[in-house]
């Protein structure tokens, strides 16, 4: 969902930065291939990740929820030489699919990529990680954080993508809504959490940034 205009939208993306070549042609085939296409960051998104990592340097990134690749790409943009990307994702038909592109950019021998559950996989890296991109399965937005909590330092960013959940985080709550109550429950520890600082940007779905003040 957008919380934009249309018109404001395209106004936006044509006054920002330049959708990158490859991450066109990701554009492109994931709209072709996928079936919930709208899961890609996509241009405008994409270049607001690509900034923030730009800003922060990181050495280490960590990803929950790769998809097609798009966002990891796009944070990369941002990494240290030296750096590495590790993107976590429980689909393996996307593998492949994934790999394709990380291997067509610049980047390829610097992403790493996990297949399974991210709980499970999370307390084996053995990495202090200075950037996180949540965008994964909402009912466990709390339990990433729980998890990635001890592997950030002061000053690390977290991002969490579709905070907003499609304006349903105002709306009357449906018992049976487990997706909008984790996300609920999510914002709420984000924004009282002592060791955290956080702003939502009104982004798409919504785009909260959280950074490590302790």
């Amino acid at each position: 969902m957008d919380f934009l205009p249309e018109k404001i939208n395209a106004y936006i993306e044509k006054h920002s930065q330049a959708e990158p070549e490859l991450l066109k042609k990701l554009n492109r085939e994931t709209w072709q291939k996928m079936i919930a296409p709208r899961m890609l960051s996509g241009h405008f998104q994409g270049r607001v990740l690509s900034m923030l990592s730009k800003l922060v340097q990181p050495n280490n990134i960590l990803e929950i929820g790769t998809y097609t690749g798009y966002s990891a790409l796009c944070l990369a943009e941002g990494m240290q030489e030296d750096g590495e990307l590790h993107t976590i994702d429980i689909n393996e038909e996307l593998f492949d699919f994934q790999r394709k592109y990380f291997d067509e950019s610049p980047f390829g021998k610097q992403i790493f990529q996990h297949l399974g559950n991210a709980l499970d996989i999370i307390p084996k890296l053995d990495k202090t990680f200075d950037l996180v991109f949540i965008d994964a399965d909402k009912n466990n937005y709390p339990n990433y954080l729980e998890i990635i909590l001890p592997k950030l330092k002061k000053g690390s960013v977290i991002l969490s993508d579709n905070v907003l959940w499609s304006g349903k985080v105002i709306e009357d709550l449906k018992e049976d809504d487990e997706d909008t109550k984790a996300l609920l429950h999510y914002n709420k520890v984000l924004n009282e959490h002592p060791k955290l600082e956080t702003v939502i940007l009104p982004i798409r779905d919504g785009l909260t940034i959280s950074r490590v003040i302790g």
